[in-house]
């Protein structure tokens, strides 16, 4: 199934076609109406795709079902969540939009089914229920949806974690409605020899809230494209990111916020950070963030904000920092984009060196520092202690 635009502002379009603004893609459920992307592709050009195992042309490995585990804390009001396995075709699947790139509708397209977890209306579960997909490993490859709805009032938390190995693509679709508030932590933690390729189609209700957090540490290849939209006036985002390259992995962080209605705000800020090992044989530490941010022409009122920074550690790694900030009104209350790539400040490490701190000590003390302005925001105290771990375990294997 393929879908048409709706916004009354713009031109349907079709698919390989030049489109008005970046929020006006071509989209289809039906993998079939994507051609195959080369490397000469806008949305492509970074990632390796002979790395990607066929996710992209269709050659990929057995297709499967995702292994996903779904865990309800008890303190949650009874008949507050509900969690049910969706067969594809079934009505609340697809809601909040259709996948904009061929591996998003490939996993729509092959999916032997969906998982849900719904949230009932003016509840609130305070402790996060934990979605787990686990890699079904070599020589398959596993398709699957996760459809979060938070109904009209609710407040919710939903851990979504990616454990084990494998090769696995997926759509996440998240309907947050009016006067909804989710905090989302999306926790990509996968052996270091898995590939994943995720789709995420978020819309957000009238003054509805949205945290939405990503971690990504581990995996080879790990591409996660957010898409968040507005469908009524007093809607917030915040989308935080963080991620620790090492050699031989490729993180790729491509989002979308499309502000097409009046007095939202949404702000992004995603720190990264690469070391890799000459002595290895696949060297280079590779990172992708592409930020776009869409500001219609009926969104007046907007305020917005994106930064990227990104620290590299060794030499043999690479960060690309791309935000884009598109604007088609002059009616707004603020908007600005920021990205850095470099070396972390010597000075800091010679100020802590001249206060007697060791010159290594120093500089784990400093990246810390850097991811903790993300990591700190996030609500659920044991989630920041583990990646504040992971950010301290690969301090100490940074290569000189």
């Amino acid at each position: 199934m393929t879908t048409a635009l709706t916004n009354p502002d713009t031109n349907p379009v079709g698919n390989a076609t030049p489109h008005n603004n970046k929020g006006d893609v071509f989209t289809s459920f039906n993998v079939e109406d994507f051609p195959v992307p080369g490397g000469r592709d806008e949305v492509w050009r970074f990632i390796a795709l002979r790395r990607i195992r066929g996710l992209h042309n269709g050659t990929f490995a057995e297709a499967v079902e995702q292994d996903v585990r779904v865990d309800v804390p008890s303190s949650a009001p009874a008949d507050a969540v509900t969690v049910e396995t969706l067969q594809p075709g079934d009505a609340r699947l697809g809601r909040a939009g259709a996948p904009a790139d061929r591996v998003a509708a490939q996993a729509w397209t092959s999916m032997p089914s969906a998982q849900f977890v719904g949230f009932a209306r003016n509840t609130a579960v305070t402790e996060p229920v934990v979605v787990t997909v686990t890699g079904r490993g070599e020589g398959v490859t596993s398709f699957g949806a996760t459809v979060i709805e938070v109904a009209d009032g609710a407040e919710a938390t939903v851990a979504l974690n990616y454990r084990g190995t494998g090769t696995h693509a997926d759509n996440v679709e998240i309907n947050v409605g009016d006067n909804a508030r989710l905090t989302l932590i999306v926790d990509a933690q996968w052996d270091n020899d898995a590939v994943h390729l995720s789709g995420q189609i978020i819309q957000l209700g009238r003054d509805a809230v949205l945290r939405h957090n990503v971690a990504t540490f581990g995996g080879e290849i790990v591409r996660i494209v957010p898409r968040v939209s507005f469908t009524a006036p007093g809607g917030n985002a915040e989308m935080l990111g963080v991620y620790f390259a090492d050699d031989g992995q490729y993180f790729e962080n491509r989002l979308l916020v499309d502000h097409s209605v009046p007095n939202c705000r949404s702000n992004v800020m995603y720190k990264g950070a690469l070391q890799a090992d000459p002595s290895s044989e696949r060297t280079e530490a590779r990172t992708c963030w592409v930020g776009d941010v869409l500001i219609r022409a009926a969104a007046h009122g907007t305020d917005t904000y994106e930064v990227n920074r990104n620290l590299l550690l060794t030499e043999g790694a690479r960060a690309d920092a791309i935000p884009n900030l598109e604007i088609e009104t002059g009616e707004i209350a603020g908007a600005g984009h920021a990205a850095t790539v470099g070396r972390f400040d010597d000075d800091q490490v010679f100020y802590l060196m001249a206060r007697g701190i060791p010159e290594a000590e120093a500089r784990r003390l400093i990246i810390r520092g850097f991811f903790s302005e993300v990591i700190n925001r996030i609500p659920v105290e044991a989630i920041r202690e583990e990646l504040e771990q992971r950010v301290t375990t690969e301090l100490e294997s940074v290569h000189a």
